[in-house]
């Protein structure tokens, strides 16, 4: 039997560093319709809906072809915790057998990238899984090393144990597992078998400031032009 896989694209109303930013205009385009566009654009959902505390999404959702879900109220203040707005999307979608966040706002992302998340999440038979930014840098805890050591010269770069860092694009959890852990230890994020997947988009941007949604737009205006080098030089 195929599993059901829906896509829930969450989208809190309040916002504290950038009032209201899933309706932001990007490029002339609210910024959670790029993750909604991504999500359907994927194939790989058999639902996709847009998750929120407030109908003023339910338009948006509806244009770019996704359904709307209105989270109880709740669960739309600042002091929620993910945990309990994933626990009750399973509870109100008890056909879903996994449950794929879509993060709205990480407008770079798209329909492959996903596709190839959750391939990988099915491949590799998780339980849970959130994408991430696979770096190999020198890394630091309270200044104490993590992938290098201070006894030795100085690592190159490409010797390091990567970093995964998350960047929240994609997250998936198998129904059984998440209610399983959440119903025995009040949280499920981690539950079962959990695994990384390393983005493989070139530019990581997820939008909390007014910033950030100016570089996004910029990258988005730039991110197919080609390299030109110092005239003379060969490649």
């Amino acid at each position: 039997m195929n599993e059901k896989y829906y896509c829930m694209v969450p989208a809190r109303i309040g916002s504290q560093r950038l009032k209201k930013k899933n309706l932001a205009m990007l490029n002339g385009k609210p910024l959670i319709s790029y993750a909604i566009q991504a999500a359907v654009g994927s194939d790989k959902f058999s639902k996709v809906l847009v998750n929120s505390d407030d109908v003023v999404f339910e338009q948006i959702a509806h244009d770019y072809g996704a359904e709307f879900y209105l989270r109880p109220g709740d669960l739309g203040s600042s002091d929620t915790n993910s945990d309990e707005v994933v626990f009750d999307f399973f509870l109100a979608h008890p056909q879903a057998d996994v449950c794929v966040w879509v993060n709205p706002i990480a407008p770079l992302q798209s329909p492959l990238e996903i596709a190839a998340a959750l391939e990988f999440f099915k491949d590799n038979d998780l339980d849970s899984m959130i994408t991430c930014d696979r770096k190999s840098v020198h890394c630091a805890y309270s200044s104490m090393p993590i992938n290098f050591s201070e006894q030795e010269k100085f690592a190159k770069t490409q010797d390091l144990i990567p970093i995964d860092m998350f960047n929240y694009w994609v997250m998936a959890w198998r129904r059984d597992a998440f209610l399983s852990s959440y119903n025995d230890n009040g949280y499920g994020f981690f539950c079962g078998k959990f695994m990384t997947y390393p983005s493989t988009h070139e530019f990581d941007v997820i939008i909390k400031t007014k910033k950030d949604l100016l570089l996004a737009e910029v990258l988005m205006q730039l991110e197919h032009r080609e390299i030109s080098y110092y005239h003379g030089i060969k490649i």
